[in-house]
């Protein structure tokens, strides 16, 4: 298989890098931003709205805005729809759990992503990744301890919102082979805004000026992250640029520290490692397994 060049690959690990570290933020924003009276629905409007000010511009200086054009608008809605659900859980996780937990369950995405493939895709699963499925699961149940005292609520969402991020990735797979990357972080910033804006306009209520600078931020904050994340994959492989999203944990903790005063719990700190290195293993092995493929289709004979 031919290797992306040495360049390419340092801007793709940093784009990555650097995707992590806004979502943190964003993350981190989302809890002042709730904190500062806002509700889950209001949040969610200007994480999407606010977003299309920075995708817009993005592809009006690089492939131009008539690249948004599509003839998919039924998987665009498909996806939004699916994006918008995992994402009301995801956040819901924010809300509820302390930013380090509920970015640790978010690390289960490729765990539920492994099982996915099996169940809808028919992907063939060696005992391999189901060996990493079974670790990672018992991280989860370390971290969570069940009747320790993390919120029953955030566990539940924070487990379907990696479950649903899943199956997002399984249908931007398939909506890959027709649409590139910036037509569908485009359209599912566009088409996610009438729902939640009727969302938005059904709980909206008076906030201070902070608070509404801090739920713009949100949404400026995952546009941007977003388009550092897209750049990182057509720059390098998944298998490359993956491995820096653990780098969240990091950011995650650092930021409830210095903003809530809130560090991990000894579980987390415990469980946390077979969440990782199962979804390091899973990824590790499905670059063996793309190359395996690779090299015995180079050696049949023509």
């Amino acid at each position: 298989m031919p290797q992306p060049a040495g360049d390419r690959v340092l801007l793709a690990i940093f784009l990555r890098l650097a995707s992590v570290f806004v979502f943190a933020v964003m993350n981190a924003v989302v809890k002042l931003a709730e904190a500062g009276g806002a509700h889950l629905a209001e949040i969610m409007f200007f994480r999407q709205s606010a977003a299309l000010i920075p995708v817009t511009l993005w592809i009006a200086a690089g492939p131009g805005l008539g690249t948004i054009a599509t003839r998919r608008i039924g998987a665009h809605l498909l996806r939004t729809a699916m994006g918008l659900t995992s994402m009301c859980f995801v956040f819901g996780t924010i809300l509820l759990l302390p930013l380090a937990e509920s970015t640790t369950l978010q690390f289960t995405l490729p765990i539920w992503a492994t099982i996915l493939g099996a169940v809808v895709l028919r992907e063939q699963v060696g005992w391999h990744r189901w060996g990493a499925v079974l670790a990672g699961f018992i991280g989860v149940l370390i971290i969570t301890r069940p009747g320790g005292g993390m919120v029953p609520l955030g566990v539940f969402t924070g487990l379907m919102g990696a479950l649903l991020s899943a199956g997002v990735s399984i249908l931007l797979r398939q909506i890959g082979k027709t649409e590139g990357a910036a037509t569908t972080v485009f359209w599912f910033s566009a088409l996610s805004v009438p729902p939640t804006g009727i969302a938005f306009a059904l709980t909206a209520m008076p906030h201070p000026l902070a608070t509404w600078g801090l739920l713009v931020l949100v949404g400026l904050c995952g546009g941007v992250a977003q388009l550092f994340m897209t750049a990182s994959l057509k720059l390098a492989p998944v298998s490359i640029v993956v491995p820096m999203d653990y780098t969240g944990l990091i950011w995650a903790t650092l930021f409830g520290w210095l903003l809530f005063s809130v560090l991990p719990g000894w579980t987390t700190w415990m469980g946390a490692p077979f969440v990782i290195g199962s979804g390091l293993y899973i990824v590790w092995r499905e670059r063996v397994r793309a190359r395996e493929k690779t090299q015995g289709a180079m050696a049949e004979p023509v």
